[in-house]
Protein backbone atom coordinates (compact mmCIF):
# COMPACT_ATOMS: atom_id res chain seq x y z
CA UNK A 1 0.00 0.00 0.00
CA UNK A 2 1.14 3.74 -0.79
CA UNK A 3 0.54 6.29 0.82
CA UNK A 4 -0.10 9.90 -0.61
CA UNK A 5 -1.17 13.64 0.14
CA UNK A 6 -4.21 14.74 -1.29
CA UNK A 7 -5.64 18.38 -1.66
CA UNK A 8 -9.32 19.15 -2.03
CA UNK A 9 -11.42 22.14 -1.61
CA UNK A 10 -13.00 22.32 2.11
CA UNK A 11 -16.39 21.21 1.07
CA UNK A 12 -15.51 18.14 -0.57
CA UNK A 13 -13.14 17.17 2.03
CA UNK A 14 -16.49 17.92 4.82
CA UNK A 15 -18.56 15.31 2.30
CA UNK A 16 -16.07 12.74 2.48
CA UNK A 17 -15.84 12.90 6.51
CA UNK A 18 -19.53 12.89 6.44
CA UNK A 19 -19.55 9.80 3.67
CA UNK A 20 -16.49 7.71 5.71
CA UNK A 21 -18.77 7.89 9.02
CA UNK A 22 -21.72 7.02 7.29
CA UNK A 23 -20.14 4.14 5.80
CA UNK A 24 -18.43 3.72 9.06
CA UNK A 25 -14.77 3.49 7.56
CA UNK A 26 -12.11 6.08 7.00
CA UNK A 27 -11.69 8.96 4.55
CA UNK A 28 -8.68 7.28 3.18
CA UNK A 29 -9.73 4.17 2.75
CA UNK A 30 -13.27 5.74 1.21
CA UNK A 31 -11.36 7.57 -1.40
CA UNK A 32 -9.34 4.45 -1.76
CA UNK A 33 -12.28 2.78 -2.57
CA UNK A 34 -13.88 5.14 -4.67
CA UNK A 35 -10.46 5.09 -6.79
CA UNK A 36 -10.47 1.22 -7.28
CA UNK A 37 -14.11 1.31 -8.63
CA UNK A 38 -13.24 3.84 -10.83
CA UNK A 39 -10.26 1.83 -12.06
CA UNK A 40 -12.18 -0.95 -12.81
CA UNK A 41 -15.47 0.86 -14.19
CA UNK A 42 -12.71 2.53 -16.98
CA UNK A 43 -11.03 -0.86 -17.25
CA UNK A 44 -14.42 -2.33 -18.35
CA UNK A 45 -15.50 0.29 -20.56
CA UNK A 46 -11.73 0.22 -22.19
CA UNK A 47 -12.53 -3.34 -22.70
CA UNK A 48 -16.52 -3.04 -24.28
CA UNK A 49 -15.09 -0.28 -26.73
CA UNK A 50 -12.11 -2.60 -28.05
CA UNK A 51 -14.49 -5.24 -28.66
CA UNK A 52 -16.80 -3.29 -30.18
CA UNK A 53 -14.53 -1.56 -32.54
CA UNK A 54 -13.37 -5.03 -33.61
CA UNK A 55 -17.23 -6.93 -34.64
CA UNK A 56 -17.15 -7.89 -37.86
CA UNK A 57 -20.34 -7.88 -40.03
CA UNK A 58 -22.53 -10.89 -39.61
CA UNK A 59 -23.64 -10.60 -42.75
CA UNK A 60 -22.65 -11.71 -46.64
CA UNK A 61 -19.99 -9.39 -46.84
CA UNK A 62 -16.31 -10.10 -46.11
CA UNK A 63 -15.93 -6.07 -45.30
CA UNK A 64 -16.03 -5.39 -42.07
CA UNK A 65 -18.99 -3.21 -42.68
CA UNK A 66 -21.51 -3.58 -45.86
CA UNK A 67 -20.29 -1.88 -49.01
CA UNK A 68 -21.73 1.08 -50.34
CA UNK A 69 -23.34 -1.15 -53.31
CA UNK A 70 -24.51 -3.92 -50.87
CA UNK A 71 -26.01 -0.62 -48.41
CA UNK A 72 -28.17 0.70 -51.17
CA UNK A 73 -29.20 -2.47 -53.20
CA UNK A 74 -33.20 -2.04 -53.02
CA UNK A 75 -33.26 -5.54 -54.69
CA UNK A 76 -32.13 -7.44 -51.19
CA UNK A 77 -34.69 -8.40 -48.91
CA UNK A 78 -34.11 -6.77 -45.50
CA UNK A 79 -33.67 -9.10 -42.43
Amino acid sequence: MKNVTVTMEDSVAEWARMEAARRNTSVSRLVGELLAEKMRHDDAYERAMREALEFRSWGRSTQPFLSDDEMYDRSRPRT
